[in-house]
């Protein structure tokens, strides 16, 4: 899940931040309300973390002014601000949660998480593909009826290539959607994590196959054998 995190407290963006990707989030952060703007026009993002008080202007009336533009991702507001009359003025202005400052980073992912079943749940069904089945709001894979331990980072992509199933997804919509903007990314990274997966389902007997469309992107696609039968 891709977050953007707009704070200007940069000790408490680099704890979340750091928080939020040992649990398998892409985090981009923004010191300021120009910045985020900056940052929506180039990525699409599962989530918002948006602080109230920054440098250029009020939180809130940036989240007012997205909604009115049509940007919909949900959104958690953070204040020291804890007053009735505050968090009435926050989920008015368009925010699914509130969380008060100082933060806990356990606190804050499993608010996150459940914000993000509450928003997926009437558009995101268990997915089933060849023998394989997948549960996007648990995050389980199963070959077979036979439960898969799946890391983190090949579950995003085999969520992804099972959303365009017998289309060619472009290696630039993995990689956007798998790594922020400031990830240190290897040249090779997708290519392994491609590699592991592939291996995995190989092991797990799945009726299905990563292939490579040279210059694009990769595809996902049942075997010969499986789509004969």
């Amino acid at each position: 899940m891709r977050t953007l995190l707009v704070d200007h407290d940069a000790d408490l963006a680099r704890a979340v931040q750091g928080a939020l990707s040992d649990c398998g989030f892409a985090v981009d952060v923004a010191g300021t309300l120009d910045e985020a703007t900056t940052a929506l026009d180039y990525a699409k993002y599962d989530i918002l973390l948006l602080e109230l008080a920054l440098p250029d202007g009020s939180g809130l009336d940036w989240l007012k002014r997205l909604r009115r533009d049509g940007h919909f991702m949900p959104a958690m507001v953070m204040s020291s601000r804890n007053d009735l009359g505050r968090r009435i003025a926050i989920f008015n202005g368009g925010a699914d949660d509130f969380l008060p400052k100082p933060v806990s980073t356990d606190e804050l992912i499993a608010r996150m998480r459940a914000i993000l079943r509450r928003s997926t749940q009437m558009t995101a069904p268990v997915v089933v593909f060849g023998n394989l089945k997948f549960d996007p709001i648990a995050r389980q894979v199963s070959v077979g009826g036979r439960p898969q331990k799946i890391a983190r980072r090949e579950v995003c992509i085999l969520e992804l290539l099972l959303s365009r199933a017998g289309r060619a997804v472009p290696r630039a919509s993995l990689e956007d959607s798998l790594y922020a903007f400031d990830n240190e990314v290897s040249t090779n990274a997708l290519e392994v994590a491609i590699y592991r997966l592939r291996g995995h389902l190989n092991q797990s007997g799945a009726t299905l196959r990563i292939t490579t469309v040279r210059g694009i992107g990769y595809i996902l696609e049942l075997n010969s054998a499986a789509s004969a039968a």
